[in-house]
């Protein structure tokens, strides 16, 4: 009898709820160049939106090279509106996508038009779109997935929870408005926390 078989006869319901949810790995060009940490590393799971019209157009995002490492701006898991799931970069790489948080922390994109594309303009602050019941059930199943996976996962949080950096509006440089707002007050976090194990971090 091969090891996994032996794995899948002690742990059945562990394999049972990981083939529950189809994972499509849709690896980035430089994902090799984006450092490694072991599974231990990771405590923290971020939630972001796109804040972008679509699936396609947060790809190319994603694929842009930002630093001289030959990277970009990206989260790990990227969930359609359908609750399609994708994995850009796997959770033992360190993925660039919440300042100061990075390296202990997988990040979450859930496709959500947020506030584009005039993010940063005073009067189209509020995030209008809701998040569909197919993305937040399949986010209930990555976040189980992810405590079986990451050992030492204890923590979750939303981007806006993290970085709270203001900056100049688009529409009158005099006012600040948020960097980050998502995901936003449609989130439905007593969800999405509900039986999750994971205790919420929130802004200071």
């Amino acid at each position: 009898m091969i090891a996994g078989n032996r794995a899948r006869l002690r742990f059945p319901s562990l394999f049972r709820h990981r083939m529950s949810i189809p994972i499509h790995d849709q690896l980035l060009p430089y994902v090799t160049q984006l450092p490694e940490r072991p599974a231990e590393a990771v405590t923290l799971v971020v939630i972001h939106c796109t804040e972008l019209p679509d699936l396609a157009t947060a790809r190319e995002y994603g694929e842009k090279v930002l630093y001289d490492s030959g990277a970009g701006n990206s989260g790990h898991y990227y969930i359609d509106r359908d609750g399609a799931t994708y994995r850009y970069v796997p959770g033992t790489r360190i993925a660039h996508h919440v300042r100061g948080r990075n390296a202990e922390s997988i990040g979450i994109e859930l496709v959500n038009s947020g506030r584009y594309p005039n993010w940063f303009d005073s009067r189209q602050q509020i995030m209008r779109e809701p998040y569909t019941d197919a993305q937040i059930t399949a986010l209930r199943e990555l976040l189980t997935m992810l405590r079986e996976t990451f050992p030492n996962l204890r923590h979750i949080a939303g981007h806006e929870d993290l970085d709270t950096a203001m900056v100049p509006a688009s529409d009158d440089a005099s006012r600040q408005v948020s960097r980050k707002l998502d995901p936003g007050i449609r989130f439905p976090w007593n969800e999405v926390l509900e039986g999750s194990r994971l205790e919420r971090l929130t802004r200071r």
